[in-house]
């Protein structure tokens, strides 16, 4: 099993706006380049650093490659991007689907996940179901049943949390994968700010549950993988947020601090980890609790 947190770095080049406006490259890469950025002299770690020139391919490889196998061998698993607007986030997870080259970490999922499937012995049986949803001004929001507009958390008979009442669809292909995501993708809140004109003001969380059974030995086997698509972190002064908009921005802050907050715990081994202040960290507790292959 890959270890229970790992932060990467990507670097993107500047954009077009950038580069019109005569913005400067400022990050640099020290040592070997794979561990570490430095940027006015002053350097900052992490497990990898993928740097601009990356393509999307080895993005996923370094980032979601792992993970997966673990899900589909009984455990659970988180991925997401963390950034301020405008900084890739929806590039790297989404990318452009249908394209071979371009297209992100989440359509590489579901292509391998089903590659999996596809190659395995007759003998193993799989189920695949999976579920979208929204945390909007803290509000859980169904991406695939608009009606379901407040879902509250509960906590199993294990007292691990799920999302009570969150719509789940079985499917059977990549391609019904991307029709769900289509489905909630139209459902989402997004905004026009200075930083971008298609700014999301929600996090949204896509699940996909993978039970697999040897009809032969009878094991079963049960792994989630979380995918996570944050809003992104905004100073609010710059973003030109007023009224609802700036309401927004402040529980979007909110809710990546109480993020923060909880990885911070988690990487130094603290006792007490915050889970509860957030939906957000609450519904992902379960994927962040290291466990042993999960048998149902």
């Amino acid at each position: 099993m890959s270890e229970s947190i790992k932060v990467i770095c990507r670097v993107r080049p500047l954009n077009d706006l950038e580069k019109a406006n005569d913005s400067k490259f400022v990050v640099s890469f020290p040592g070997d380049g794979k561990t570490a950025i430095s940027i006015g002299g002053k350097n900052f770690n992490f497990d990898h650093v993928v740097q601009p020139k990356a393509t999307q391919l080895e993005v996923y490889e370094i980032v979601a490659k792992p993970i997966v196998a673990d899900v589909l061998n009984g455990y659970n698993g988180t991925i997401f991007a963390y950034g301020q607007t405008s900084s890739g986030k929806t590039f790297t997870m989404e990318g452009i689907l249908g394209d071979p080259v371009f297209q992100g970490v989440i359509p590489r999922i579901i292509h391998d996940i089903f590659n999996h499937i596809y190659q395995m012995d007759e003998n193993l049986e799989f189920h695949i179901k999976v579920s979208y949803f929204e945390i909007y001004m803290d509000k859980i929001r169904d991406l695939l049943d608009v009606s379901k507009t407040n879902l509250p958390v509960h906590e199993d008979k294990d007292r691990v949390p799920y999302v009570k009442g969150a719509t789940e669809r079985f499917v059977s292909s990549p391609e019904e994968v991307f029709d769900v995501i289509d489905e909630g993708k139209a459902n989402r809140h997004v905004a026009v700010t200075n930083m971008n004109e298609h700014s999301s003001r929600s996090h949204s969380v896509f699940m996909i549950t993978v039970r697999q059974e040897n009809l032969e030995t009878q094991k079963k086997l049960h792994g989630k993988l979380y995918l996570v698509d944050l809003a992104g972190s905004e100073k609010v002064a710059k973003t030109g947020a007023e009224g609802t908009v700036l309401d927004e921005a402040k529980n979007i802050n909110k809710s990546l601090s109480a993020l923060g907050n909880v990885i911070n715990a988690l990487v130094e081994g603290s006792s007490h980890v915050p889970y509860r202040d957030s939906k957000l960290t609450r519904i992902l507790q379960e994927s962040w609790v290291v466990m042993h292959g999960q048998q149902w």
